[in-house]
């Protein structure tokens, strides 16, 4: 998406006076908050309160809004003192204005008023980012919107959490990483691995990078990586628009089709392998073996054997369904990380991975962390030992970046290369052959066809 990239002039012609006009009538309704209520308490004033607005509120939005598994502090960000939701977006009527109603109940209940209405509800994001009062947004959209839209709240100067996957292509993840650093923004990948479930992941990065199970050899990843490959997104299958739903919005950057009943994360047929799980397993994967960024990765890949009787995937005698191929990562440190299919759904879901040295392995995910020898769990760090970025909060760690502008756990270079390492093997897999990566020119050395892949052309209005 790189070549698409101009100045702000192209981007904001997209919508400049409708921005403005719109803007003008969300915010002709001053915010009134009695300072008595709000000052007081140990309750942030408003001008140390962050202002944030909501994009994206299925599961995963109003799970960070309202409080979910996602959050990890009870009652989500509005739960929390030292933020102040402005407003809410989504492309369904049926979740925004819920949302909106229940954000504005929240806060008369908080404030001790019959009624407020401090939260507005939009359709389309652009009102959004045109809101001053609004310091950052959270990004819980289809995969396809997540670069994109980050991009343009980032020019707009808004500080911005985005849920994974980062982006579907190598170029448009390298457009946001640079638009973060051009405009000073916060970012925060949604990769809450490196800051949640009791630290398990930080430890096992921790004890495996100070030599614990001697030199590290080989990991087992349980989840494929993934790439945006739309081979079979080409049926003319149309449905009725279901009342409330704005489909050009949704669809945004993606090759117009007709709506087909799917408007969920994700077009069916737009993707292979995973890009909704790996970005959790490999972005720790990337953390413990630690390669060296500027060193090309080999990455191979071993065919799916054919089925010797039908599985319910594909049938009997016909080649393995390209998702059940195993990748495999050559870095230059020695270390080679395969993408061990999962045996069963649960295994996968947890994240994580096993991490095989000399001298034992460490395996960790979600729900447990385990060594072998088991003493190697049973012996703490020593006082010289390196450690790693730490905190126990991945919302919270947001928060106070905006506030000290220190770069995030999960900042824009290390979600890029991340992600990159992702969409790299999922080629491998769409292409169904090996390929070598370039991590510096961030390309396919001489390979014309996978360099193809890197991006795509987006649909008009959207080339930002």
């Amino acid at each position: 998406m790189c070549q698409h990239l101009k100045n702000e002039t192209d981007m904001s012609r997209i919508s400049r006076r409708q921005f403005l006009q719109r803007a003008s009538v969300a915010l002709a309704a001053p915010l009134i908050i009695p300072a008595s209520v709000l000052g007081r308490g140990g309750v942030a004033p408003p001008s140390e309160r962050i202002g944030m607005g909501f994009i994206g509120l299925g599961g995963q939005g109003s799970g960070h809004l309202l409080g979910g598994a996602w959050t990890y502090v009870p009652g989500g960000y509005i739960a929390r003192d030292d933020v102040q939701v402005l407003a809410v977006c989504d492309v369904r009527k049926e979740r925004r204005d819920p949302a909106q109603k229940r954000c504005n109940a929240i806060y008369a209940e908080k404030l001790g008023q019959a009624g407020y209405n401090g939260v507005s509800a939009h359709n389309d994001f652009r009102e959004v980012l045109a809101q001053p009062g609004i310091d950052a947004v959270l990004l819980a959209l289809p995969y396809h919107w997540h670069a994109p839209m980050a991009i343009m709240a980032m020019r707009a100067g808004k500080d911005v959490y985005c849920e994974k996957p980062t982006a579907i292509t190598v170029r448009e993840g390298r457009a946001m990483a640079e638009t973060c650093k051009r405009f000073g923004r916060i970012y925060q990948a949604g990769t809450q691995q490196r800051s949640e479930y009791g630290s398990k992941f930080r430890i096992a990065c921790e004890l495996v990078r100070n030599g614990r199970i001697g030199r590290l050899k080989e990991v087992y990843a349980w989840r494929q990586p993934g790439a945006f490959y739309p081979t079979t997104w080409t049926s003319d299958e149309s449905k009725p628009l279901p009342e409330g739903l704005d489909w050009d919005m949704w669809l945004g950057p993606l090759p117009w089709r007709p709506y087909g009943g799917h408007a969920g994360h994700a077009m069916p047929g737009c993707f292979v392998g995973d890009v909704n799980w790996s970005p959790h397993h490999y972005d720790i994967v990337n953390w413990i073996v630690n390669p060296d960024p500027k060193a090309p990765v080999g990455v191979s890949f071993e065919k799916a054997a054919k089925s010797p009787a039908g599985d319910g995937q594909h049938p009997a005698g016909a080649a393995g369904n390209p998702r059940d191929g195993q990748v495999h990562y050559h870095y230059s440190n020695g270390v080679v990380v395969h993408s061990t299919p999962y045996p069963d759904e649960r295994v996968g879901g947890v994240g994580g991975g096993c991490f095989v040295g000399t001298e034992g392995r460490i395996a960790v995910d979600r729900d447990n962390i385990v060594s072998y020898p088991a003493s190697i769990l049973k012996e703490p760090l020593r006082p010289g030992d390196a450690r790693v970025y730490r905190t126990t909060s991945h919302s919270g760690n947001f928060l106070e970046c905006i506030r000290t502008r220190r770069p995030t756990i999960s900042e824009p270079e290390t979600a890029v290369r991340s992600m990159n390492s992702i969409l790299v093997g999922g080629i491998a897999i769409a292409l169904q052959r090996s390929v070598k990566w370039d991590p510096v020119k961030e390309e396919f050395p001489g390979d014309d066809q996978a360099n193809r892949l890197l991006s795509y052309t987006p649909r008009a209005p959207w080339h930002l």
